[in-house]
């Protein structure tokens, strides 16, 4: 049994090694890629569009803050009133009202910027 086992180690072991050896061998090189530099008129474009994206972002963060404690407030009302509701109609309601106060908030919030892509 233990001859056998010795056996079974040894040729995986060399299988593995010749598994790795052949893998490095057939490895790919990757191409080295040059960044070549811009234009002033492509340069000046992507300043211009990273500008905005910023500006995009800004605006995006701000939106957030603001419409963040609104939902929170409308979370805290919707528990209030689901914690207090008896009926499923009444608690029903309450979700309504609860996603109608979150929609809107969330409807001031821009749409996510994307980012600019380097010519």
């Amino acid at each position: 049994m233990l001859k056998r086992t010795i056996a079974v180690a040894t040729t995986a072991g060399l299988f593995a090694l010749a598994g790795a050896t052949g893998a490095q061998a057939a490895e790919p090189t990757t191409p080295v890629v040059k960044k070549v530099a811009l234009t002033p008129e492509q340069r000046a474009a992507f300043e211009a569009a990273k500008a905005v994206f910023k500006s995009a972002r800004a605006d995006r963060q701000a939106a957030r803050a603001v419409a963040k404690p609104a939902i929170e407030s409308a979370r805290a009302t919707f528990e209030a009133a689901r914690s207090a509701a008896t009926t499923p109609e009444a608690k029903k309601s309450a979700r309504d009202a609860f996603k109608a106060a979150v929609a809107t908030a969330r409807a001031g919030i821009p749409a996510k910027p994307v980012k600019p892509v380097r010519p």
